[in-house]
């Protein structure tokens, strides 16, 4: 109840004390005599003795039966009072009317007692502060224009709160928080000797057993090459070799891999699925070998392996920060589906690597093919280590260093039966619809968000068309008002 009443509607300390006894008469002219001072002095000292007076008045509120405030309305009701005063002088400014003070005296009525009237959706305020009965202001007469005013801030203020309360797209690319479990007498010491294990005997056994498969498989690939002339056989060989590579990778994390459905087959389809890390290719094609389009590495060791290995077996690349080159990569993607004999296209729709929770919006490029989509759901499980790749916050090596000092990878891979676009089904609802199948296999959410958004800082001009859309609105709601 405290918080509907502003500081600005009570009396003043002086006025309190002559506050009369029920019943008791009121001399007219003392309350007259000195006003005009009293009236010079209430502004200043209403502004600079806020608090002070807000502390007699709660004193007295025994006595006159006036509510008391707390802090939290005390400081509410001065910010209202500044924005109305704010609004006012801006308005007079602009009619070039008198100033406020000229104003105050206008409006001026000894026998106005404070008042506030306030509803859910429209308030309507007279601020006064009576100074032996006289009103100080009176802004009665602007309540519209106070109204609209208030009403567009506290709206776009109660949507940029919002906006920071419920961010639906930050947290599709936020790591799950770690929680700690063994700081207790009991686990610590197990959690020690595990961490000897994971860091001191696993890692380098796992460390040591990569760059030996890796370099066994590179050099068979280096002859293969060489040796093989056909083109076919050779490929189909150095497809068989990438599928190696991969499972080494697989067993360097412990890789603990399900996988339902039927098994992938060749022919002119697509395959699709949800993505959260780089690895998500190496587990799949440890069980089939895809062709894929990745983002192009021009640099580090996934530069090297992306050209050397990748490029064999039919990989496309694309560069998302050239907006150029989206034709191309549409083109190279229709060839590579409608060639007879080239490994089944897997496509991350996605974009960007998400956190396993959320599920972002399909790009349509793969879903304009005419050609039947293979939904493949792909979720991890997080008891031993979160397999999210934050790309802003660490490389890939980074991320694999701590998939390889994990206990283990573990995962459910579901290949889902083909869909195909229904008749009048336009390309978008079709990727929705997809979309949808994968996130409840997956037990993912499904935001409407464009993932690529994460790449893209808010132009200048941008937050500028806002502020100025946001000006336009405050003049129109004015005008419309006065």
């Amino acid at each position: 109840m405290a918080s509907d009443f502003p500081s600005s509607s009570f009396p003043s300390k002086r006025v309190l004390e002559r506050v009369p006894a029920p019943g008791a008469e009121v001399d007219a002219s003392s309350e007259s005599a000195g006003e005009e001072q009293e009236e010079e002095e209430v502004v200043v000292q209403h502004d600079d003795n806020c608090c002070k007076n807000h502390k007699n008045a709660a004193g007295a509120s025994g006595a006159s039966g006036l509510p008391s405030l707390g802090a939290t309305a005390l400081f509410t009701s001065r910010s209202v009072r500044n924005l109305a005063v704010s609004a006012l002088e801006a308005q007079m400014a602009e009619e070039g009317g008198d100033s406020l003070t000229a104003h105050r005296r206008k409006l001026s009525s000894p026998s106005t007692p404070p008042s506030l009237q306030a509803t859910p959706r429209t308030m309507t305020m007279t601020t006064t502060d009576t100074i032996g009965g006289g009103q100080e202001a009176s802004i009665e007469a602007q309540a519209p224009i106070l109204n609209a005013f208030l009403q567009q801030v506290v709206k776009a203020s109660s949507d940029g709160v919002a906006s920071a309360v419920d961010d639906s797209f930050s947290c599709c690319f936020e790591s799950q928080p770690y929680e700690p479990w063994n700081w207790n007498f009991y686990l610590f010491p197990l959690w020690c000797v595990g961490f000897v294990v994971r860091y001191v005997f696993l890692f380098p056994v796992r460390l040591v057993s990569l760059i030996l498969g890796m370099l066994l498989c590179l050099i068979l690939w280096s002859i293969a090459d060489v040796v093989i002339t056909n083109n076919t056989k050779r490929k189909e060989v150095e497809s068989r070799l990438l599928v190696c590579m991969c499972n080494v990778f697989v067993w360097s994390w412990t890789g603990v891999v399900q996988f339902h459905g039927p098994q992938p087959s060749r022919g002119a389809k697509v395959f699709v699925a949800n993505h959260t890390s780089m690895i998500d290719f190496m587990i799949l094609e440890s069980k089939f070998p895809f062709a894929v389009i990745a983002q192009k590495y021009n640099r580090g060791w996934e530069g090297w392996l992306q050209s050397r290995v990748l490029d064999a077996v039919g990989c496309i690349k694309f560069d998302r920060n050239d907006s150029s080159d989206r034709a191309a990569v549409a083109k190279r993607i229709q060839d590579h589906v409608h060639e007879h004999g080239s490994n089944p296209l897997l496509i991350f729709p996605e974009g960007t690597c998400v956190n396993n929770e959320h599920c972002v919006m399909f790009k349509r490029s793969a879903f304009d093919l005419d050609v039947p989509v293979c939904p493949i759901a792909i979720k991890y499980n997080k008891t031993f280590v979160d397999a999210f790749w934050n790309s802003k916050r660490e490389s890939f090596t980074m991320h694999l260093y701590k998939l390889m000092t994990s206990w283990a990878v573990v995962a459910d891979v579901w290949f889902l039966e083909p869909m195909e676009k229904l008749q009048g089904e336009s390309s978008i609802d079709f990727a929705a619809r997809v979309q949808k199948v994968i996130a409840e296999r997956a037990s993912l959410r499904v935001v409407p968000w464009d993932g690529m958004y994460k790449y893209i800082a808010p132009k200048p001009e941008t937050r500028e068309r806002r502020r100025r859309a946001f000006a336009e609105l405050m003049k129109s709601s004015l005008k419309k008002k006065k």
